[in-house]
């Protein structure tokens, strides 16, 4: 997400104009740094914002629906399995082997449709993670006017710099605002898909 979202504030500070030295002064006194080198740190403006906390608790709740899930059917298997060893004693060796592997193949197609949850939580969170980099990148596009910078990096490409460059808090207030939680309305989530 970080490579993504540096890109897209690179290629805004090529098309960007700085405003006016008025306007760079207003915002000053709003707390903005006024700098023509801004940090950023991607992963916290996520998970602090309103739209990430959103994404992580709805990520959560389906991955524990998951494992909940999962338990429960590794306990039926374990429970089938069981049986089918005491019968296995008094079954004809082909009926067992027949039985056991059928038993087998269930195992591995449910395996497959757990793994596929998985994966749908997982392009799920991937889905969400670009969604809010598309979202964030004009809001931090009008952070990096109002500040009369440049250019934003990633705060972890930085190996130093002065904490008063770092916008992290004034993004997070921004998106939280613009966006709150990102939330997208059943209707709208279809027309997308």
């Amino acid at each position: 997400m970080r490579a993504v979202l540096a890109a897209c504030l690179m290629s805004a500070a090529l098309f960007t104009a700085p405003l006016s030295h008025a306007q760079g002064a207003s915002e000053a006194a709003s707390g903005l740094p006024q700098s023509e080198i801004l940090v950023v740190d991607s992963e916290q403006l996520f998970a602090q914002s309103s739209f990430g906390q959103r994404v992580a608790q709805e990520l959560a709740a389906e991955e524990s629906v998951l494992l909940a899930e999962n338990r429960q059917i590794q306990a039926k298997l374990t429970e089938e399995e069981r049986v089918l060893t005491e019968q296995r004693a008094t079954m004809d060796a082909k009926a067992f082997r027949a039985i056991a592997e059928a038993f087998d193949a269930r195992v591995v197609q449910i395996r497959n449709q757990q793994d596929a949850k998985s994966v749908n939580i997982e392009q799920k969170r991937k889905r969400e993670e670009d969604a809010f980099v598309r979202a964030a990148s004009p809001i931090l596009t009008a952070l990096m006017q109002e500040a009369g910078a440049s250019i934003v990096m990633e705060r972890r490409a930085v190996l130093m710099f002065d904490p008063a460059v770092d916008i992290t808090p004034f993004a997070i207030e921004r998106l939280n605002l613009v966006l709150g939680d990102g939330a997208v309305a059943p209707a709208e989530e279809q027309a997308d898909q």
